[in-house]
């Protein structure tokens, strides 16, 4: 009995040592953000990041029992793994250990078998592993531990499938050698799959997903806001994403999340295909974001040589203008893979024969693209004709010229967006297609004059009662020919009424002037630069004298404009018929060809920006103007919310789309991105969110819902604008990012009249200052609920009698991104961005 009283004494006191010198290790490791030199993390236990977004530890995914090292998020239900350390040897019971190595290296063990390691020859006996927020795992010297730049190794540059904001992907232009992610083999097996992702320099940086050795997907070439080949990456959540020159070869991506409250992640899936996620903490679920390649018609190559793929439409596959399928009997069979070919040889100078180059619009760049050295598209298109390997070039903005001296691959249409391709063909291609287009064009003109004299003649027997005609129209009618008046003399004719579909629903296009091509190139001396007004997404405007010497605008929408067709039949549309002081007027149009122009009442005072963010002329503005100004945009606004005979949603509202005339009162103008609104309704909802960063408001930025408290939302941005004269994108101090901040920080802490321009300090009233401030609080308010309308914005700003309500806390997450900075910059000499959504939801 002695014998087993001495045994169990000493079991005791092995258990007490064990848990003295064991159990404070695993305990720290468990608590703590990182694992120290001789401490060890046991299957069982974790270790989280210092702001409990992340944890490491060991896991097993679906059904099997094999452990892994790996990282997740710490505060979501799902676990969702976002790195693997020994994804390709797994262990098998619950023997796993991490620590770090006597080398200073962190390692997996299985047992006493080390079967992964960060394997880093600059890792010292020193060295400790921590787990960063951002969800990084990094190895440090312990005495570094405070400065991440200094890591020795770190998970983020040794990515598995998932990429995370503030990581960087690297490349070296060199070599081609840079960071890779590669999927698991399925949905339940982090074991390396068949696709990867990487990087390609060449020209300008792109993405491609490998299945194995064969390109399965491209993103297109990087011009320094969005990937080319990414039309949907215009939305909102998806900038800021930027490119980084390192120097020596090296370059890398990094992506700077929106708002820092939403958690989003991109996941190379086991089937090829990038997701982006986002967490809805109200669903409390992931939902996709973007999901690329969306359908089988952006497949990689999936048309063959000089092939264009495109989503809608039947057959998915068809030839470059100027190119037959090789195989015509395939094509028939719905066998696209050999591609197109030449229908006539190029000739490259041959017995005098220059080759020519047309233009195709809409599309997905070309793989396999060089740059050249010129820095227009004149010299771009000289050094490819004088090139005879070069089929094909391009200039691109933010890129440069692009040249393709192969064949074809990997062409995309869309029915959206897009870049221009000049592709070179033999000249006799050219030839044929004008001889068609000339027959097609007398056809098409006998057929108008036909049907013109038709609709006359009914007109002027029936006298409009077939049509109609009520007393509405007929006075618009005279409102139209009160405004072709103004432009007598001029080689204009009426065009008819056009049914238009906005929004789903039909309307019709009133009267208006139309002007033919040449009148208005005489009227802009061929539209010459010193007539040049200003530009914007759409194009240029330029200053136009009629005779008479009747002073127009002419807004030329360009071809490589985002606004189409679409954009155009809006603004036509409804500036003809909305009547207002503070809207600008429209006197005509010109649709020729390709051609789309809109004529204007010319602002001899141009645009407010002009002056507002001046340093020499802002001083021009003293308070009475200022304060005249934001009352008849205010005016302007309510009229198209609730007085006007249509509900109008702007949509755009910002410093550059408001118009001065000679005596500096204002007039709202681009209606390209307007909505119209029933009678009864009250908010929308878009998947295409169009407009200014810096003027939109949260929910229609981050959701696409829109309402009227959108534009009350944008015009409390512009009536800080007015007041502090500084403009939201490019404000930055030393406390706050933007101007929105900024004046909620003064706000709050009772300093509102710090934000009042100094240039107007002699001629302001304070009173009246302070209370557009308050008001322009009120209106960007993080919920359009507690905004006002504008009829009572109206009320506030011209009675001093009425009370005005103390506004609540600014959504400052959503003002104050370092990401929406970069955005404004890469817009600010934008007219607007346009931004599909797939149900985003912000936590």
């Amino acid at each position: 009995m002695g014998t087993t009283f001495k045994n169990q004494i000493s079991i005791c006191i092995f258990l007490q040592l064990l848990f003295l010198h064991i159990f404070p290790v695993f305990s720290q490791a468990a608590s703590s953000d990182r694992i120290l030199q001789g401490q060890s993390l046991v299957d069982g236990q974790v270790i989280i990041s210092a702001g409990e977004n992340f944890a490491v530890g060991f896991f097993s995914s679906g059904d099997s029992t094999n452990r892994y090292v790996g990282i997740w998020y710490n505060k979501i239900p799902v676990q969702t793994v976002i790195w693997v350390a020994n994804r390709d040897k797994p262990i098998s019971g619950t023997a796993g250990v991490l620590r770090i190595g006597d080398d200073g290296n962190l390692m997996v063990f299985d047992g006493n078998t080390s079967i992964w390691s960060t394997n880093t020859s600059s890792a010292t006996a020193n060295s400790t592993a921590v787990l960063a927020d951002s969800g990084n795992l990094i190895l440090l010297r312990s005495e570094n531990v405070g400065d991440q730049s200094k890591a020795l190794w770190e998970s983020f540059r040794y990515p598995t499938d998932t990429y995370l904001p503030d990581m960087r992907v690297y490349t070296n232009v060199i070599t081609g050698i840079g960071s890779a992610f590669t999927s698991w083999r399925s949905n339940d097996d982090p074991t390396s799959g068949n696709y990867s992702i990487s990087l390609d320099p060449r020209a300008s940086p792109q993405l491609v997903v490998w299945d194995g050795p064969k390109r399965h997907w491209r993103s297109g070439h990087w011009n320094g806001l969005i990937f080319t080949g990414l039309p949907r990456m215009t939305a909102l959540i998806l900038y800021g994403f930027k490119l980084t020159n390192e120097g020596n070869g090296n370059i890398y991506f990094t992506y700077t999340l929106v708002n820092s409250s939403i958690i989003t992640r991109f996941k190379l899936r086991w089937d090829g295909t990038i997701d982006q996620f986002v967490w809805d903490e109200g669903l409390r679920q992931w939902k996709i974001l973007l999901s690329e390649p969306s359908n089988n018609s952006e497949i990689y190559n999936n048309c063959g040589m000089f092939g264009v793929s495109k989503a809608m439409g039947s057959p998915t596959c068809s030839c470059l203008e100027g190119f037959k399928p090789k195989y015509a009997s395939q094509w028939e069979e719905g066998r696209y893979s050999d591609g197109c070919i030449r229908m006539t040889p190029l000739q490259c100078n041959i017995n005098g024969t220059n080759d020519v180059f047309r233009e195709v619009r809409g599309l997905k760049w070309p793989d396999f693209a060089d740059t050249a050295a010129a820095n227009d598209i004149n010299k771009c298109k000289d050094l490819c004709a004088k090139n005879c390997t070069c089929n094909a070039y391009t200039f691109a903005s933010g890129i440069g010229c692009m040249i393709w001296s192969g064949n074809f691959v990997d062409l995309e249409h869309f029915d959206e967006g897009g870049n221009s391709l000049y592709v070179r063909l033999a000249k006799s291609e050219l030839g044929s297609r004008k001889k068609i287009s000339y027959v097609l064009w007398i056809v098409i003109a006998t057929a108008i004059t036909v049907v013109v004299g038709i609709i006359i003649l009914i007109l002027w027997r029936f006298n409009g009662k077939l049509l109609g005609i009520t007393k509405a129209d007929r006075k618009n009618d005279e409102v139209i020919h009160d405004m072709s008046s103004t432009v007598r003399g001029f080689s204009a004719v009426f065009s008819e009424a056009d049914d238009i579909a906005i929004d789903g629903k039909h309307g019709s296009v009133p009267q208006l002037p139309l002007f033919s091509f040449n009148d208005i190139e005489i009227a802009t001396n061929d539209f010459a630069n010193k007539n040049k007004l200003g530009e914007g997404g759409f194009g240029l405007v330029y200053k136009g004298t009629l005779p008479g010497g009747v002073e127009v605008a002419v807004k030329r929408l360009s071809k490589w404009s985002g606004q189409g067709s679409g954009e155009f039949k809006t603004e036509l549309t409804l500036i003809a018929k909305l009547q207002h002081r503070n809207l600008v007027r429209l006197l005509g149009c010109c649709i020729e060809g390709e051609e789309k122009l809109l004529i204007y009442e010319f602002m001899p005072n141009k645009s407010l920006d002009s002056f507002l963010f001046d340093s020499f002329k802002k001083s021009q503005l003293d308070w009475t103007t200022r304060f005249a100004i934001i009352g008849g945009i205010a005016r302007g606004l309510l009229y198209l919310h609730r007085d006007s005979r249509l509900r109008i949603i702007h949509r755009d509202l910002k410093a550059s789309n408001i118009l001065l005339d000679e005596e500096m009162n204002p007039k709202i103008s681009d209606f390209g991105m307007a909505r119209i609104f029933g009678g009864n309704q009250n908010e929308a909802n878009t998947v295409r969110v169009v407009g200014t960063y810096g003027y939109m408001s949260p929910e229609y930025a981050m959701e696409g819902l829109f309402s009227v408290k959108s534009d009350v939302y944008s015009f409390g941005v512009l009536l800080l604008e007015l007041v502090s004269g500084l403009r939201n994108s490019s404000f930055h101090s030393p406390e706050c990012s933007n101007l929105i901040r900024h004046a909620w920080s003064l706000w709050k802490d009772n300093k509102a009249a710090e934000l009042i321009d100094p240039s107007i300090a002699g001629s302001c009233s304070e009173d009246e200052a302070l209370r557009c401030i308050n008001v322009a609080i009120l209106c960007i308010q993080s919920a359009a609920a507690d905004r006002p309308t504008m009829s009572s914005v109206v009320t506030m700003l011209e009675s001093v009698n009425t009370k005005i309500s103390m506004p609540g806390q600014v959504d400052i997450c959503f003002a104050s991104s370092k990401s929406l900075d970069f955005i404004m910059e890469c817009h600010e000499n934008s007219s607007s961005i346009e931004v599909p959504i797939t149900e985003v939801t912000g936590r």
